[in-house]
C-alpha cells in the first residue's frame, strides 16, 4: 500500500486532528498522575514515611523526569524510535499508579513498594517526553506550531484539572485513599488504546527534508553537541525563568501555614492553577504563530508578578498569585517548546528536548533550594531577587528572539 493510495489517506489523520489526539493522550495521562500527585504525600505518611522521605521521594522523582530526558531524548534521535519510546513511557505511568492502590496492603514493604513506584513513574515520563514532543512538533508544523503545542497544552491542563478533583471526590466517598488511586486505571486504560489507534494513523517520521551535519560522536553528541547557538542562548533564558519561578509547593506551603487558605482549599487553588495554564498555553501559542517568539516576553513577566503575589499575606492576592503562576507554567510547557522546535533541525529535536528539559531541571532544583533558603530569612529579599533572575531571562530571551527574527 503506497502513501498516496486511498487505504493509507484513509488510514492517516489530518495534523489538527493528530494534535487533538495527542492531547486526548495527555488529558487522560495527566488524570492519572496528576491525580496521584496530588496524593502523594499522605500516601507514603500513611505507609510510614517520615518528611524527609516524601521530601527526597518527590524531589528525586521530579528530577528524574526531567534530567532524565537528557539521555532518552539522544536514544529516540539516534534510533528513530519515536513511537516506541513514547508508547513505553505512557505504558510505565498507566502500570505504576494504580499498583500504588495494592501499597496499604502489603504491609512492611508497602513503603519501599510505593518509593518504587513512583520513582519508576516519573521515569517514564522521562522516557517518552523528548519523543513525544517531536512526533507533536512534525504534526503540527503545518497547523502552525504555537496553537498546535498551546491545544496540546490546554487539553492536557484539563486532565491536571481533573484529577485531583477524582481523587478528592473518591476519598470523599469511601474514606481511604487507595480506590481512588485503583480507578485511575480507567483513564490509564484509555490513554493507551488512544495512543494505539493513533500509532496506526500517523506515519513513521520522515527523513529529514533539509540536509543537516550529522549528530556529534561521542559524549558531547549526547549532552547536545552542535545544535544551534540560538537554542543554548534560549535554554539559558528558560533556565532563569524556572529558577526564577517558586514552586506550587512553596505556595501551598505559605498559604497554609500562614492560615489564608485553608488545607482542604489547597487542591482547589492547584486546580485553578491547571486551569489558568490551559488558557495560557491556548492564547500564548495562537500569538506565537502571529508575532513570533516575542510573545515569550510575557513569560517573565508572569514569573516575577506570581511569587510576588503568592507570598503575600492576603488571600486574594494568593489566589490571584496561584493564577498566574499557572499560567507561567502553561507557557512554559507549550509555547516555549514551539520555539525549541523552530530553532532546532528536525534530525536532532529529540535530543534539544531531552537537553532543554535537563537544564530546566538543575534550574529548578537551584531555584527551590535558593527559594527555600530565602524565605525562611526575608520573603522582601525571597522576592527581589525572584525578580532580578526574571530580568535576566528577559535579556536573553531578547538575544533569542533577535536571532529566531533573523532566522
Amino acid at each position: 500500500m503506497t502513501a498516496n493510495s486511498p487505504a493509507a489517506r484513509h488510514r492517516t489523520l489530518s495534523p489538527w486532528r493528530t494534535v487533538v489526539v495527542f492531547g486526548l493522550v495527555s488529558l487522560f495521562a495527566d488524570l492519572v498522575y496528576e491525580g496521584a500527585r496530588s496524593i502523594t504525600g499522605p500516601l507514603l505518611g500513611a505507609l510510614g514515611a517520615s518528611a524527609l522521605v516524601v521530601g527526597v521521594v518527590t524531589g528525586a522523582g521530579e528530577a528524574m523526569s526531567l534530567l532524565l530526558r537528557l539521555a532518552f531524548g539522544p536514544m529516540a534521535d539516534r534510533t528513530g524510535r519515536y513511537w516506541t519510546l513514547t508508547l513505553a513511557g505512557y505504558a510505565l505511568t498507566v502500570v505504576c499508579v494504580p499498583l500504588l492502590a495494592v501499597t496499604p496492603a502489603l504491609g512492611a514493604a508497602g513503603l519501599a513498594v510505593a518509593c518504587a513506584l513512583i520513582l519508576i513513574e516519573r521515569a517514564g515520563k522521562a522516557v517518552r517526553s523528548p519523543a513525544k514532543s517531536t512526533l507533536l512538533a512534525r504534526a503540527a508544523a503545518t497547523v502552525g506550531r504555537g496553537r498546535g503545542f498551546g491545544v496540546h497544552k490546554a487539553l492536557d491542563q484539563v486532565g491536571a484539572f481533573a484529577g485531583p478533583l477524582v481523587v478528592a471526590a473518591m476519598i470523599a466517598a469511601t474514606g481511604v485513599i487507595w480506590p481512588a488511586l485503583a480507578v485511575l486505571a480507567v483513564p490509564g486504560v484509555a490513554a493507551i488504546l488512544l495512543l494505539l489507534w493513533l500509532r496506526l494513523r500517523m506515519p513513521d517520521p520522515a527523513p529529514a527534508d533539509h540536509p543537516v551535519p550529522a549528530a556529534t560522536p561521542g559524549l558531547r553528541g549526547w549532552l547536545g553537541g552542535g545544535l544551534p547557538r540560538p537554542f543554548y542562548r534560549f535554554a539559558a533564558a528558560a533556565a532563569a525563568a524556572t529558577g526564577g519561578l517558586v514552586t506550587f509547593g512553596l505556595i501551598s506551603y505559605h498559604a497554609s501555614q500562614t492560615g489564608q487558605v485553608p488545607l482542604a482549599a489547597v487542591p482547589l487553588l492547584y486546580s485553578a492553577a491547571m486551569a489558568a495554564g490551559a488558557v495560557a498555553a491556548l492564547a500564548s501559542g495562537h500569538l506565537y504563530d502571529r508575532w513570533g517568539a516575542r510573545v515569550l516576553y510575557a513569560l517573565p513577566v508572569l514569573g516575577a508578578a506570581a511569587p510576588a503575589l503568592a507570598l503575600a499575606a492576603g488571600t486574594a492576592a494568593i489566589v490571584a498569585g496561584s493564577v498566574l503562576w499557572g499560567a507561567a507554567v502553561g507557557v512554559q510547557d507549550s509555547t516555549v517548546k514551539a520555539l525549541v522546535a523552530d530553532l532546532v533541525p528536525a534530525p536532532r529535536r529529540a535530543t534539544a528536548y531531552g537537553l532543554f528539559a535537563a537544564i530546566q531541571g538543575a534550574a529548578a532544583l537551584a531555584g527551590g533550594i535558593l527559594a527555600g533558603l530565602l524565605y525562611e530569612r526575608s520573603l522582601t529579599l525571597l522576592i527581589v531577587v525572584l525578580a532580578l533572575l526574571q530580568l535576566l531571562a528577559m535579556v536573553l530571551l531578547a538575544f533569542t528572539t533577535r536571532a529566531a527574527r533573523r532566522s
